[in-house]
């Protein structure tokens, strides 16, 4: 036994994955990534200045959405910034120290992501089923309670996975098949006796998951009968305008991230594995503010009153 930990390479960093080793495609690669990261963050950051500079959007929906803001903003920063500078560096390299903090924070921001998006399901619910009972269901108590829930739980987790994804030996190389340190990736690196523990952990994961995704179709579900039942065609297209951008962003994180973690490994190859990661780390942060925001009539008002102090956000306008 000590002759083999004697003998076994003990990793001290691991290499991601590119999307090319051809340099002009690495350089386009570069330019498409920071496109896309100045889009989310200048969108999120849009949508965090508006809310916080109108009064008149100080209420539930508009306080969770500036949340999901703030992790989409920390979710597309933890795996963005590192890609790009490895390909202006022409390296793949990642420190063993840097692989469990974007493990971390990757985890912690997508898990509270995802509990948001169930906090918000739960608000269109009461506030298209029960909007008598509203404002008192949904009070500034209830707001932060469950918003510091939707933290909380996203800590939790991570905690968890992190920490039980590197207590397990890694003794199948460093060479990760992705573009940052996927929690999926790492485990085709450890040693097959170690490797059931995390993967019984990502099976609670899942499950508990599935339950939010389940409550979020639950609530829908209710939500579309009291649609149907209001009387004026006005008012149900207003009714639905308020849940069909959150029901497709929910779609779209659930597809990806679900195909992402759940699809048989050994019928993948690496440029699916780095198309869905895109999918699910890169697309909703971008899309979200356009999604939830541009086509909402408030916050476009919101905008063309701060272009009135900030003439130069009017090209930012849509």
């Amino acid at each position: 036994m000590d002759w083999k930990m004697s003998n076994r390479t003990i990793v001290t960093e691991f290499l991601l994955l590119g999307f090319s080793e051809v340099r002009e495609l690495q350089i386009l690669h570069f330019v498409v990534f920071l496109v896309s990261y100045l889009s989310a963050l200048v969108g999120n950051l849009l949508i965090i200045m508006v809310v916080a500079l109108n009064n008149h959007l100080q209420t539930p929906m508009y306080f969770f959405l500036v949340n999901l803001s703030i992790l989409d903003l920390g979710s597309i920063s933890v795996t963005i910034p590192k890609s790009m500078a490895n390909y202006i560096l022409n390296t793949r390299s990642i420190s063993y120290a840097g692989c469990v903090a974007q493990v971390f924070l990757f985890v912690f921001f997508i898990e509270a992501d995802f509990a948001f998006l169930t906090v918000m399901a739960y608000d269109r619910y009461v506030a298209i089923c029960k909007p008598l009972h509203y404002e008192t269901v949904m009070n500034r108590r209830a707001c932060v309670q469950m918003a510091a829930s939707a933290w909380i739980s996203g800590i939790l987790y991570s905690v968890l996975h992190t920490g039980n994804t590197f207590a397990l030996t890694f003794c199948g190389g460093n060479m990760v098949d992705q573009f940052f340190c996927e929690i999926p990736q790492l485990l085709k690196l450890t040693c097959s006796d170690s490797y059931l523990s995390e993967v019984r952990v990502l099976a609670f994961n899942a499950c508990l998951l599935l339950g939010c995704f389940v409550f979020i179709i639950v609530s829908y579900v209710q939500i579309f009968k009291s649609v149907l039942r209001i009387p004026s065609e006005q008012g149900r297209h207003k009714a639905l305008s308020t849940c069909l951008p959150h029901l497709t962003v929910v779609s779209l994180f659930v597809c990806t991230g679900v195909f992402a973690y759940l699809k048989p490994t050994s019928s993948s190859t690496s440029a699916l594995y780095l198309m869905v990661a895109v999918l699910y780390s890169v697309v909703p942060p971008m899309m979200n503010p356009i999604i939830y925001s541009m086509r909402n009539k408030e916050i476009k008002g919101a905008l063309r009153k701060l272009t009135e102090f900030f003439p130069f956000c009017a090209s930012l306008q849509v």
